[in-house]
């Protein structure tokens, strides 16, 4: 079937197209809302600023597929296979994209607003600039587990999205707007999240050990059992987070924020804290072994039952402090 054939029997009243062959079509603007194209063949066809809104897509073979400028608001993708496909600039707000493969696909500024993204594998796709406010990238169960793995979401949008337990391992995340988003559970490790805004996030059980938060802000954020084991946190902001068994081995904390922290029992050992502030905060049960504190401010801090025992205390802020044997530094 050609495209103009399609066109002309949609036109006619015609909607359900299902398995049809339009390899290579070129459908530019085509007004296709509401279409049937389930298990379709649009490999390389040419859909740019088509009006795909609320079409049936499930299964579709759109390898390669030009659908930049597309509009496919509430589409069903379900299943669907979107390799190497240009999605730059479409809109998918509200769409299902579970179970899609949407690898090295280019997704440049594309609105994802509440889309579903349960299972899908965006390894490698390039989110730079995408809007995926509400998006649901959870893991439930393991019927579902968003791959992620190597994609550059650079000043993406990702206000209060769920990524519970997907696999976000190696992702660019520089600069995004990640508030209250819910990344317990998932795979971060060698992520990039430098400068982006995590506040009030959710990193529970989290893996990031090796991850960069350099000027990160997590203030408020919730980081209980996560892994930041030699993270490079230089600089990163804290304040208010609560932070309970977080393993933070050998991390890089050098003039950190993190004054009115809950850090009880995390594990600092070999950290690197220089300079860091952490006035205020309870670190009751805390491994402070072997850690680097030269310079830190740790004025009114709870360190009843920490571990220092062979910390670097060189010009350390010990006013007000209760020390780990539960006095209390007065001078």
């Amino acid at each position: 079937m050609n495209a103009q054939e399609l066109i002309n029997q949609y036109t006619a009243g015609k909607k359900k197209f299902d398995k049809a062959s339009l390899v290579g079509v070129n459908l530019i603007g085509a007004d296709l809302i509401g279409i049937i194209l389930n298990e379709a063949n649009l490999q390389s066809a040419t859909l740019i600023f088509t009006y795909l809104s609320r079409a049936q897509l499930e299964k579709a073979n759109l390898i390669a597929t030009k659908l930049s400028g597309a509009y496919l608001t509430k589409a069903n993708l379900y299943g669907a296979n979107l390799h190497s496909a240009d999605l730059h600039g479409a809109v998918l707000q509200g769409s299902d994209l579970r179970n899609t493969i949407i690898s090295l696909a280019n997704l440049l500024d594309a609105n994802l607003m509440s889309a579903d993204l349960r299972g899908a594998d965006l390894a490698g796709a390039n989110l730079t600039g995408a809007c995926l406010r509400g998006a649901n990238f959870r893991e439930e169960r393991r019927v579902y587990k968003s791959n992620l793995r190597g994609a550059i979401l650079y000043k993406a949008d990702v206000l209060g999205a769920n990524f519970k337990g997907a696999n976000l391992a190696k992702v660019n995340l520089r600069e995004a707007n990640l508030r209250e988003v819910s990344l317990s559970g998932a795979d971060l490790r060698g992520a990039d999240l430098s400068k982006a805004n995590l506040k009030g996030a959710s990193l529970v059980d989290a893996n990031l050990v090796g991850t960069k938060l350099i000027d990160t802000n997590l203030a408020n954020a919730r980081v209980n059992r996560a892994e930041l084991k030699e993270a490079q946190m230089m600089g990163v902001n804290l304040q208010g987070a609560i932070m309970s068994q977080t393993n933070l081995i050998g991390a890089d904390l050098r003039n950190a924020d993190m004054t009115n922290a809950s850090i009880v029992r995390c594990d600092f050992s070999r950290a690197d804290l220089t300079a860091a502030n952490l006035s205020q905060s309870d670190l009751t049960g805390t491994f402070l072994t072997r850690a680097n504190l030269m310079n830190a401010n740790l004025s009114y801090v709870d360190l009843t039952q920490a571990d220092m025992s062979g910390a670097n205390m060189r010009g350390v802020n010990l006013e007000g402090a209760t020390m780990p044997d539960g006095s209390v530094n007065d001078y």
